[in-house]
């Protein structure tokens, strides 16, 4: 198999990576709809619908936003605003999806933590959205710099880090990880989204070392930053994870 891997379904290319961004969406949805029925959801459905819609905008102008400053060229034109809208990165929709829901959960005043339940299906949606990523070679800009080791030929016939295959790898293992300690150690509401979150923008921080990075403010990227402005956002967990007794 050749990457970029574009197969030719009835003499029409099929664009894979936007074909499993979909399904991500699909399968991620679905996978929170089964564990809504089967968990017992301390947060009313009326509260849920706003958090989640909370979250769609949220993670929606946080992709874009982020997805912009990580190539901050202004322009015009039809063809540049139409970059501006596919210009995205899960990393914002991630923190854009975050600040939606706390602003949601402070419009309808709700206390309870809201996260737990979203954070399988967003691990899974990422990961299958992550395998179309690596299938599209370097057509997306998640490959990695020129290496000879651990290098792959990903569409430019040049070794790069394949950065997305290491992500695939990394989120079974969070998984893995998370779903031991939601069974083993019975977690505080809230707990196991904040670690989802600390340890994915903690690996998404290393792995842009790794990326042929151009815009960049004292060595760091805009994606780095965020990861910065995630950590700080969470200290109080990072705090008790390093001082734990």
């Amino acid at each position: 198999m050749e990457i970029p891997f574009e197969p030719v379904v009835f003499g029409v290319k099929l664009n894979i990576h936007l074909i499993l961004e979909y399904v991500a969406f699909f399968v991620g949805f679905r996978y929170y709809v089964y564990l809504k029925k089967n968990t017992q959801d301390p947060i009313t459905n009326t509260h849920r619908l706003s958090i989640i819609i909370g979250a769609v905008f949220g993670a929606f102008f946080g992709s874009r936003i982020v997805g912009f400053l990580e190539n901050p060229i202004i322009s015009s034109g039809p063809e540049y605003f139409l970059s501006l809208l596919n210009a995205k990165t899960i990393m914002g929709g991630l923190f854009g999806g975050l600040l939606g829901v706390e602003l949601a959960k402070k419009m309808i005043n709700e206390k309870k933590s809201s996260g737990d339940l979203f954070t399988f299906p967003i691990i899974l949606g990422i990961l299958v959205g992550r395998v179309g990523c690596f299938l599209a070679g370097v057509n997306e800009f998640t490959y990695g710099k020129e290496s000879s080791f651990l290098g792959m030929d990903l569409g430019d016939g040049l070794q790069r880090y394949p950065i997305a295959l290491y992500e695939v790898v990394f989120l079974i293992i969070l998984w893995i990880f998370l779903k031991y300690l939601q069974k083993e150690k019975n977690l505080k509401s809230g707990l196991l989204f904040q670690y989802f979150m600390i340890s994915y923008f903690s690996f998404r921080f290393m792995i842009e070392f790794l990326k042929p990075n151009t815009f960049l403010i004292f060595g760091l990227s805009s994606i780095q930053y965020l990861c910065i402005l995630c950590w700080i956002y969470y200290y109080k967990t990072i705090r008790k994870l390093f001082y734990a007794n």
